[in-house]
């Protein structure tokens, strides 16, 4: 292992607030004079399918950790998915079943990969559901009566609800406990997590106290906005670009971001170092800079950071292509779809066909991405949701700026009317 100094440095690095660093000098000097790895702990709720650019800031940090000998934990929160983290939230998240849960963990487990390194001895991914499950009520009472609700209503979020008389229910205040706990169970020595996180891991702290744990040094790193440079990147708002989604989806997404938010994308998205990246906001400090054409090294930096150089022009070229030049991207791709409620293979239902076409989940979003123009058919905007569209030719279907279908006469099947 380094040096325990360098080991700070590296560490310590784009963190906001760390509590508290001589304890985790002190952890790093025991691990070193010992010879055993810090048990180093993030975690993560399923909620959605994708992670994002703004996971991948603790993410990174911890490969940091693993690239200098230690042990990473990465707990999939299957049980505190069920409940969504209320951080931040003005209302109660809808539950999700645990089904949904585990079908979005199985997605994440298979992500983690493009930054964390899976080697097993440095690598360890495990479900809360382990411990949760195993719980009879009589322990949930044992973990409830660990803590107070005078503590639990310190978090501003509840005491904002509270004080505006808007419903906190009962299972929300169990979050904060939960995430805690999974710091007892695994023993954690640091947890990771975004500045928003901060009363969670601290609850920790206080749990691993309670049952006679050493507690753990809470490294707090910055949040980053999203794709609207105002609201933390969410994948409840819908404005994150996901570390795994298509290059060109990656791309095209980073070339929406505010002009004002290039720097911060590239001090917080990029592995660019911080000399480069002042060198950056010098360029777009000076008169005659066109920040568009920053913000295209941004996105190839972006792209191949998950993917590769290559990937980084293709997706660059497709993006002139459609954007510029107004063509189309090279694969679109051509599924085989059922269209339901429909007969008429010369008069279906447009809002049927988008819903088919996996371009929206519902009828009614799809009929809401038409009254907002957001639907093109062979190039043209469809502005009447009872339009009908013949199916005799292939006919290209777009949503938004980005997302293409091509639907084949040969692989539609229609389902009755």
């Amino acid at each position: 292992m380094l040096p325990v100094s360098r080991q700070m440095d590296i560490l310590l690095d784009g963190t906001v607030e760390v509590i508290k660093a001589e304890d985790l000098e002190r952890k790093l000097e025991s691990a070193v004079r010992e010879g055993r790895q810090l048990r180093v702990k993030q975690g993560f709720d399923p909620s959605a399918p994708d992670l994002h650019l703004g996971h991948a800031i603790g993410l990174r940090k911890l490969r940091a950790f693993q690239d200098l000998g230690h042990r990473v934990i990465v707990i999939i929160g299957d049980y505190t998915g069920m409940i969504g983290d209320p951080t931040d939230r003005s209302e109660t998240r809808p539950r999700l079943t645990h089904e949904q849960v585990i079908e979005h963990a199985v997605t994440y487990q298979e992500q983690l990969h493009k930054i964390i390194d899976p080697d097993p001895e440095k690598l360890e991914v495990v479900m809360n559901g382990t411990w949760f499950a195993k719980m009879s009520f009589a322990d949930v009472m044992d973990l409830a009566g660990r803590y107070t609700i005078a503590r639990i209503l310190e978090r501003d979020d509840f005491t904002k609800r509270f004080r505006n008389e808007e419903p906190i229910s009962i299972h929300e205040l169990f979050y904060p406990l939960m995430q805690g706990y999974d710091s007892v169970a695994i023993r954690s020595d640091v947890e990771l997590g975004a500045t928003e996180q901060k009363f969670n891991c601290l609850v920790g702290r206080e749990l691993q106290k309670a049952y006679g744990v050493e507690p753990q040094v809470v490294m707090l790193l910055p949040v980053l906005e999203g794709t609207d440079g105002v609201r933390r990147m969410s994948k409840s708002i819908g404005n994150y670009i996901g570390i795994s989604e298509p290059p060109r989806e990656i791309y095209g997404k980073t070339m929406s971001i505010p002009d004002e938010m290039i720097t911060r994308y590239f001090e917080l998205a990029t592995e660019l170092p911080p000399g480069d990246v002042e060198a950056v906001a010098k360029a777009l400090a000076t008169e005659g800079t066109n920040p568009r054409d920053v913000k295209r090294r941004l996105a190839r930096e972006i792209v191949a950071l998950y993917y590769d150089e290559d990937a980084a022009r293709a997706a660059e070229e497709e993006f002139d292509r459609m954007f510029v030049a107004g063509g189309l991207p090279d694969d679109i791709p051509e599924p085989e779809i059922v269209i339901e409620g429909q007969a008429d293979r010369d008069a279906v239902w447009v809002v049927a066909l988008v819903k088919a076409a996996g371009l929206a989940k519902s009828n009614g979003e799809a009929r809401r991405l038409i009254k907002q123009g957001g639907i093109r058919l062979d190039g043209r905007q469809v502005s009447d949701v009872d339009f009908a569209v013949s199916l005799r030719e292939p006919v290209l279907l777009q949503a938004g700026k980005r997302r293409f279908v091509r639907v084949v006469p040969e692989k539609v099947a229609l389902e009755g009317g």
